[in-house]
Parts: C-alpha cells; structure tokens; sequence
C-alpha cells in the first residue's frame, strides 16, 4: 500500500490529527513509475487546502529515511531550504543545483543530505490559480536527464493526486466546512438537475438549495455555480 486508506484515517476526529509526516511505502504506482525513471526517493507535499501547502510541513509523505525526516522537520530546515524556498515562487521544477546557485544552503543541511545520501533533488511545484500549494520530490545521485524532467513533469500531478486522495475524501470536506447538505445539492448539480429537480430528487426546498449552492461556492472560493462544481469534483468532494 503506497498510501493510508480512508478506513484506517477513521479513528482520527479531523486533519490536524493524522501524522505530519508519513512514511510512504511501495505502491504499484511508484513501482511502474521507477520502472519508467530510476530515482531513489520520493517525498509528495502539500494538500489542495489552505493551511496544508507546500513549505509549511503539515503534509508529508514520504520514503526517505525516517531519521532524515525527522532531523529536517525537527530542525525547520525546510524554512531555510534553498529547494523549497524557491521553488515557493514558480511553477515550473527546479533542480537542487540551481537552487543552491540562487540561494547558498547552511553548512547544515549540506551535512544532513551528504550524510543521508539525498542527492541532486529535483522539486516540482504544483500550483492553482497562481499559488503552489504542493510539490513532488525525487532524488538520485546523477543528474536527471531533459527527457526524464518533463517525464516527472508529467506524473507528478497524479501521483500527488493519487497519494493525497485518501486524507482528501476524508478530510476535505470538513476543513472547509462544507455542509452534507452543501455536498447533496452540489453532487446533484454536478449531474446536471437544476435547482427545480434537486428539489424534487431531496427534501430540500429551491430556496435551501440555492442557498446551499451559494454557500458552497463561497466556501470553495468558487466564480459561480458551475465553477464550483469543478472545484468540488477536482478536490474529490463529489464525483
């Protein structure tokens, strides 16, 4: 199992509970992935929910060594990161060399990745409507080739997708407060009912359910009804 099931995210009450940091096991998904491009660590960051971006450590997975990640949360070197710092401001990847070219790292961290063997990492920032909120990580000892970088490019946004998903359709809904009423209308929307035959398929009157529909675009950060409903269907909330 590369990621925690909603079931066994059952027992925790809210978001803030479940671990920061995770450790991620082989998957089928990594193992075709590395089959593809072979690199030796994998660290995916950040949720789509504001609080849990990239660069604020409150979600993690990963299969670097526990040691290492606990040392550089401990520590808070991910603030000081010349990877993660920059990688804050752009949406397109950026390698460790040409971080550490902008921004020198402390003695520190130099000392952290040489003694863990974490080398030459390759961050690929994931961003919405301009703000990145998460990234994938891979790491090897040589450089990855032009070819490899637009490969990583490519799955990353999945494999977020998919490592994500489990603490998503578990969590998603309540840290932004969304109603199961807020949810109903939504789903039911999504399939194309208007206002009208919701009601006539819930117990909802047509002006609850606008209300609803309102609330629940505001709360997705939403232009409008139909923007929301792609919201909710791209953060997992309804399918």
């Amino acid at each position: 199992m590369g990621c925690a099931s909603v079931e066994s995210l059952c027992h925790f009450r809210d978001l803030r509970e479940v671990p920061a940091h995770r450790q991620l096991r082989n998957s089928d998904l990594l193992e075709q992935l590395r089959k593809a491009i072979d690199f030796r660590y994998i660290a995916v960051g950040g949720l789509d929910l504001e609080g849990y971006h990239i660069g604020r450590g409150r979600s993690i997975d990963t299969d670097m060594p526990p040691a290492y990640v606990d040392t550089y949360f401990g520590e808070k070197l991910g603030l000081s990161d010349p990877l993660v710092v920059q990688s804050l401001e752009r949406t397109t990847p950026l390698t460790e060399d040409e971080a550490f070219d902008i921004l020198a790292p402390s003695q520190r961290l130099r000392y952290l990745l040489r003694s863990y063997e974490i080398g030459r990492r390759i961050q690929i920032p994931l961003s919405r409507n301009g703000i990145v909120y998460g990234g994938v990580c891979f790491t090897r000892e040589r450089p990855f080739t032009a070819s490899e970088q637009e490969l990583l490019v490519f799955f990353a946004e999945p494999l977020h997708r998919a490592i994500t998903k489990p603490l998503m359709d578990r969590f998603a809904a309540g840290v932004l407060r969304l109603t199961s009423g807020e949810l109903r209308c939504l789903e039911l929307a999504g399939k194309g009912l208007t206002s009208e035959q919701i009601s006539d398929a819930s117990d909802y009157q047509t002006e609850t359910i606008n209300s609803y529909l309102k609330s629940a675009t505001k709360k997705l950060g939403a232009a409008n009804r139909a923007h929301a409903i792609a919201e909710a269907i791209r953060r997992q909330l309804i399918s």
